[in-house]
């Protein structure tokens, strides 16, 4: 091999290997924009379009954060006009206790539940069902920033139903009991929640199809 052969071929070598650098660096950089992408906001952070409150309800938008809170110990919901059904739903929320909140999902089949309940023992991040109380309960009441902001994450996808908790996953199970439906936010009714306030500064829904998995949270910790 001449030495002008040798210096041509290092010369394509190290273009190469450039190249193949900045493919995989191109690769790794639209991991999040396309998990971005597949995220859309339910909230646009200046008002509640899209989103219908019940009659009666106090919902208000205040330093770009949907908030909810009822003085008359009444129910007051608020829910999304469109319904969904196989999605995986996050969300950053903050409350004022003592609270009993929650983020419904298809319908008022399901919620993941804002709450501290004390018989049995459930803390946020339980998965309550009407007709079914608690499917699964969330016990550790550590696992949530009662001053700060925290994370919520749902996936509903067919029957299987998953919850975490600021990067924790805390229960899943099969469940039928309900396959389509709005979001909505709960204030839960009741003179002792008169003084509770639940904020929600982002929320996000992913569609899903069947077999999809989920997008597994990191694991922060909660905001402060």
């Amino acid at each position: 091999m001449t030495k002008f052969t040798f210096t041509v071929l290092a010369a394509a070598l190290a273009v190469l290997g450039a190249v193949a650098a900045h493919g995989l660096l191109a690769a790794e950089e639209t991991k999040p924009a396309a998990d971005a992408a597949a995220w859309v906001p339910l909230f646009n952070g200046k008002d509640l379009d899209g989103w219908k409150p019940e009659p009666g309800a106090k919902w208000t938008v205040e330093d770009g954060c949907i908030v909810g809170q009822q003085d008359n110990g009444k129910v007051s919901d608020m829910w999304t006009v469109k319904e969904y059904d196989n999605f995986e739903l996050r969300f950053t929320y903050k409350a004022v206790w003592p609270c009993n909140s929650g983020v419904w999902y298809r319908g008022t089949n399901y919620q993941f539940d804002i709450l501290e309940w004390k018989d049995p023992v459930a803390f946020s991040g339980t998965l309550y069902c009407p007709p079914k109380m608690f499917i699964f309960k969330q016990p550790d009441k550590s696992l949530e920033n009662r001053d700060g902001w925290n994370e919520g994450q749902v996936y509903a996808n067919g029957k299987r139903l998953i919850h975490w908790l600021n990067g924790k996953k805390v229960g899943e199970c099969d469940d039928d009991t309900g396959a389509k439906g709005k979001i909505g936010i709960q204030t839960h009714p009741g003179d002792e929640f008169k003084a509770m306030k639940i904020m929600v500064k982002k929320i996000e829904i992913r569609m899903l199809k069947e077999g999809d998995k989920p997008i597994e949270p990191p694991s922060p910790k909660a905001e402060k």
